[in-house]
């Protein structure tokens, strides 16, 4: 079910981009959107998102172990701070707008400018919705609760959805920076807004059914705040790190996107990498994140009991089964790209050549889309073990790495290739982050299970050749006979995906991958008529 919630959250998601590109397009309108849209995620991730993940869960199924009644007293405090803090940083963010889009967009000039500036003031608001969702989310995954926060992001990619129709509907024509209207900002402006509003209060029924009642509580007892700052320090430091090479990656991004459009060379910059990343981020949720989510409880309480032997299957476990779904979805994403991009954004306002250029950046993610899969998993380790230090240590690597190429390929590649270099270097730095994570657990967890996870990627290597070629020949083969265009790109990703899909399986059968068989096990038991 967390599966499925996953899988129908990024397929709304994925018309929701696809809807918001060909109202937007990829030009200076959607830069200005989409750089101030992301800025609230990003100050919401510095200051609350990586404590969450990194210290809330932990410390809560620490404290309900060791007492039912104190671990609910707990859960009331820290809400309490959280909804004052993500209050407190709302409003902050919304006055620092302009220095915001000073840092993520320099480039920007005139009504561009001024635009993203009143979009991220208005989109501050979200901070505190990410906040409250994310923390009711947290608390539900320390009860076993782990559906509705798979579903509840649905409801805000409907609602955007709509947002971007009606937008479609009331506009006549290329809308620019200089020829949008206030009411056009209004209604993308509340929109955005309202959709994740809806996502919060669609988790309020699934915490009350869980027993949660918050009572605003300050009374926090000796130690307590010391434990989440002595483990938050090292999460902030993580994720300012992180987030200092997206600022400068962004930035880069979009001065590229002013110069492609004076050099005439095409929409270039940030929009159709931020699209392609939507993409890409789509095999990773639907079962990295399944995964992770349900592992971090379990590996929390058996570190917590000093069970190293269980955390180190339960990690394993994990890799093998996201990378049986992940590496495979990748290799569709890397042949297929182009028929992706075609036949999702090239519409509206996005023609095909703009629509390509996201193919091309998708085609970088898909290298990195294992890498950074296992990179994540490995983080949660850490976290399980409360050791958010680590995770701070490696990230200097990783960002260093990600930025240094960034800074190189901008400074060598064409403008028309920045984008896609800048993607390959986020490959590289992930590929770099597992590499270090993997040195480091295998002496803090006395080994890392191996020999099972290479043996069972080896197979899996072997297992996807023929998917490559079968994907390849449906792409060559409808060019050829249809042209191409969206008809073609339709037929390639349909024929493509499924027939390739299909020899993926049995080869891994072949070949007797057994999370392959636990995978279709575990899905063929919930289909209807099935025990």
């Amino acid at each position: 079910m967390m599966a499925v919630g996953t899988l129908a959250s990024r397929i709304t998601g994925f018309l929701r981009s696809v809807i918001l590109v060909a109202a937007l397009g990829t030009a200076a309108l959607g830069d200005a959107y989409n750089t101030a849209n992301t800025i609230p995620f990003i100050v919401y991730d510095l200051l609350l998102g990586g404590i969450l993940t990194a210290v809330v869960v932990p410390l809560l199924v620490r404290a309900r172990e060791r007492d039912p009644v104190y671990g609910r007293q707990y859960e009331q405090r820290l809400f309490t701070l959280a909804l004052t803090g993500l209050a407190v940083m709302a409003a902050v963010a919304a006055l620092l707008a302009p220095l915001l889009i000073n840092i993520y967009g320099s480039d920007f000039q005139g009504e561009q400018r001024d635009l993203a500036v009143l979009f991220a003031r208005l989109f501050a608001v979200q901070i505190f919705f990410l906040g409250v969702s994310a923390f009711a989310g947290a608390i539900l995954n320390t009860r076993q609760r782990f559906v509705a926060p798979m579903w509840a992001p649905v409801l805000n990619n409907i609602v955007i959805c709509v947002t971007g129709v009606t937008f479609l509907l009331v506009t006549t024509g290329k809308v620019t920076p200089e020829s949008i209207t206030g009411t056009e900002v209004a209604l993308l402006a509340t929109g955005t807004i309202g959709g994740i509003a809806v996502q919060t209060l669609a988790l309020w029924p699934s915490l009350r059914g869980s027993g949660f009642r918050w009572r605003p509580r300050f009374d926090f007892r000796r130690g307590e705040l010391g434990q989440i700052g002595g483990m938050a320090i090292w999460t902030l430091a993580y994720v300012v790190i992180t987030q200092a090479g997206f600022a400068v990656t962004t930035n880069l991004l979009n001065a590229v996107g002013v110069q492609g459009r004076l050099e005439g060379v095409g929409n270039v910059g940030y929009t159709p990498y931020f699209n392609a990343y939507q993409l890409f981020q789509l095999p990773y949720a639907i079962i990295g994140v399944t995964v992770i989510t349900a592992l971090l409880p379990r590996m929390s309480e058996h570190a917590a009991e000093g069970k190293r032997s269980l955390v180190r299957d339960d990690f394993s476990a994990g890799l093998r089964l996201a990378t049986v779904v992940i590496l495979p979805a990748a290799a569709l994403m890397f042949v297929l790209a182009p028929d992706i991009a075609t036949a999702l954004f090239a519409h509206g306002q996005t023609t095909r050549p703009d629509a390509l250029v996201i193919g091309d950046v998708m085609r970088m993610f898909a290298i990195a889309l294992v890498p950074f899969s296992a990179y994540q998993l490995m983080l949660r380790v850490f976290y399980a073990h409360s050791d958010t230090r680590t995770p701070a240590l490696v990230a200097i690597v990783t960002v260093s790495t990600n930025v240094a190429l960034a800074l190189v390929l901008y400074n060598t590649l064409p403008t028309e290739r920045v984008a896609m270099g800048i993607a390959g270097g986020f490959a590289v730095a992930n590929l770099t982050g597992t590499l270090v994570c993997w040195l480091i657990l295998r002496r803090k967890l006395e080994g890392v299970d191996g020999r099972r996870i290479v043996g069972t990627n080896l197979k899996l290597a072997v297992a996807i050749w023929p998917l490559i070629g079968f994907a390849y020949a449906a792409h060559a083969v409808s060019d050829a006979a249809i042209g191409p265009g969206f008809p073609a790109s339709v037929v390639a990703l349909v024929v493509g995906s499924t027939g390739g899909g299909l020899l993926y399986l049995v080869f891994a059968r072949l070949l007797r991958v057994a999370e392959v068989q636990t995978l279709l096990s575990t899905v063929t038991s919930r289909l209807p008529g099935r025990s």
